[in-house]
């Protein structure tokens, strides 16, 4: 591209925090440039500072508890001559300046939305801002907006207040908040994670088309390279708080320069093959599964009496009243859905947001009310058994959740979070036994003892969700529910904790229901694949034969928006 004037310039940026524990630097002295117009990629591990960068550009750091920053610029110039020092803006001028001129997408839709107020609400109190927009304008831009993002049923969406939606639907609102205003400078933090794969499909041509006809600039931050690829042109990567490479991206991705760079693209799951373990650090790629030997485990799978049986599950959600005295009407989340995984067997579900996966997967361990069905685990029918028996069957059924954030008690330092479920089940001679299963489990997801006394809120979200892994496995359950539990790392990271279930259900022979909107993960993870939709079922079976032969269309119209990288 024709080499313009930066539209912004960040000088040896630094951001670190202040604790009981003395200073830890997360961001270390890092610059770098993005010109009018451009899309610029940054990626990296959980924890490498990426998020912490981009809120720093708003200034969102300053209220971060214990956060110092320091930078010798960043200016943002919209236009030659109109140059601005972020870093040097307080009041009304910082205010000008977010959400118009510079918006960012949040990683976590949970915490980005209001949970006090509709999400019509705040998407129009965007626009009345910053588009000038009377209330009733105001209102057909929002529903407008919501259209533009692929949510259905707007006129319940634009209803509803955040904990009322599903992930997916949540991100979504926060990315029709975020490009209302038809900011000049975007900054997408992980703004797909959430999504499945033909909402993701259509948000990126959004994200490139609204660049196009606005000008607009994009910091395109993510872990999943394969969406770097397709919506950059250029890449930063970052290593523990600094960039290791900058590259154009077809240069990063066939010919990286950096040892971690290398380890990055080694560490996405394949979509050409299935390979029984993930390259990661430095060992070698592993071996791929064979026609032969995935008939002869499936056909193993079928001659067991199942661990898990579902048959007929119903679950239903009222729906916002349209008036105090309007009438009830209900959405069928899950609608009819029968199932069965055999120890030591990996189901996969994908589908949609809002399709029903989630709440299928928390009807089964009772976290929702089903209003019609069976479950069976262990041949013990879990709806049906009072509450006290039931708490000592819930240690063989874990769920690890899709939001870390809200399902860690930010009160409480994350090894006592994972303390608490071995207290609780009397696992462990004594407390200090315990302690150490504790620091044990941290090792296992890629941290370590120094994060037993840490809170929720000193960590990114990847870390949170490895804190949420360790939780769950901690108890050694026979059922494992993963609710997207691997949306939010990084690929190495992504790559060590998918290889790690994967020995460890080897070794304890524990089933897993593995939710997911990512083909890549489920193809690699999964021996067999449920597609739903509205609810329903519409296909199961094999997850090879799926992925190459699948029946109905809606399943190879998610397939065929699986971003390929090119």
């Amino acid at each position: 591209m024709t080499q313009q004037s930066p539209i912004l310039q960040v000088d040896h940026l630094s951001i670190g925090f202040h604790s009981d524990r003395g200073y830890f630097p997360a961001v270390k002295e890092v610059s770098f440039a993005l010109a009018q117009g451009e899309s610029l990629g940054i990626v990296g591990e959980s924890g490498s500072g990426k998020s912490l960068t981009a809120l720093s550009l708003l200034r969102l750091t300053d209220h971060l508890p214990g956060c110092v920053m320091k930078a010798d610029g960043i200016r943002y110039a919209p236009q030659p001559g109109q140059e601005v020092d972020i870093a040097t803006l307080s009041g009304n001028a910082l205010r000008k300046v977010r959400g118009k001129e510079l918006s960012l997408i949040f990683q976590d839709p949970s915490t980005a939305l209001n949970p006090v107020f509709t999400c019509g609400a705040q998407l129009e109190e965007v626009l009345r801002l910053h588009m000038a927009l009377d209330r009733k304008g105001a209102r057909d831009a929002a529903m407008e907006w919501l259209k533009k993002v692929q949510l259905t049923d707007i006129t319940r969406i634009h209803a509803s207040y955040p904990h009322q939606l599903s992930g997916g639907q949540k991100q979504r609102v926060s990315i029709a908040i975020a490009l209302a205003a038809e900011p000049r400078l975007l900054i997408a933090d992980e703004p797909t994670t959430s999504l499945d794969v033909t909402v993701q499909r259509h948000i990126l041509d959004l994200l490139r088309q609204l660049r196009e006809e606005l000008g607009m600039s994009m910091l395109f931050i993510s872990h999943d390279l394969g969406v770097v690829a397709e919506m950059v042109e250029r890449v930063l990567v970052m290593q523990e708080g600094r960039f290791v490479e900058e590259a154009p991206v077809g240069q990063l991705f066939h010919h990286p320069a950096h040892a971690y760079t290398r380890q990055l693209l080694a560490s996405r799951p394949p979509l050409d093959i299935r390979l029984k373990r993930l390259p990661v650090a430095a060992s070698v790629p592993s071996e791929s599964w064979d026609a032969a030997s995935t008939q002869a485990r499936l056909e193993g799978f079928a001659a067991q009496q199942p661990l898990l049986r579902v048959e007929g599950l119903e679950v239903r959600y009222e729906n916002p009243r349209s008036s105090f005295f309007g009438k009830r009407t209900y959405l069928r989340a899950v609608d009819n859905v029968s199932l069965q995984i055999a120890p030591g067997e990996t189901l996969g579900v994908v589908g949609e947001s809002g399709c029903g996966k989630t709440s299928l997967g928390k009807a089964i361990i009772r976290l929702v009310a089903a209003q019609k069905g069976k479950v069976y685990l262990e041949e013990q029918d879990v709806l049906a058994l009072p509450d006290r028996q039931w708490r000592t069957l819930r240690r063989h059924a874990q769920i690890i959740f899709q939001d870390p954030y809200h399902s860690l008690n930010p009160r409480m330092p994350v090894g006592e979070a994972i303390l608490e479920p071995l207290t609780v089940h009397r696992l462990g001679a004594n407390a200090g036994e315990r302690r150490e299963r504790v620091v044990h489990w941290l090792e296992k997801v890629g941290l370590d003892g120094s994060y037993f006394d840490r809170y929720s809120h000193e960590l990114s979200g990847g870390q949170r969700q490895r804190i949420g892994i360790a939780r769950a496995l901690s108890v050694e359950p026979h059922l494992l529910i993963c609710d997207e539990c691997v949306s939010a790392l990084d690929v190495s990271v992504q790559a060590q904790i998918l290889n790690l279930l994967l020995d460890l259900q080897e070794s304890a022979g524990f089933s897993m229901l593995f939710i997911t909107h990512d083909w890549a993960v489920v193809r690699f993870i999964s021996d067999r694949v449920l597609v739903m939709r509205d609810g329903k079922v519409l296909e199961s079976g094999p997850v090879d034969a799926i992925w190459a032969h699948a029946q109905h269309p809606y399943t190879r119209e998610l397939i065929a928006a699986v971003p390929k990288g090119e």
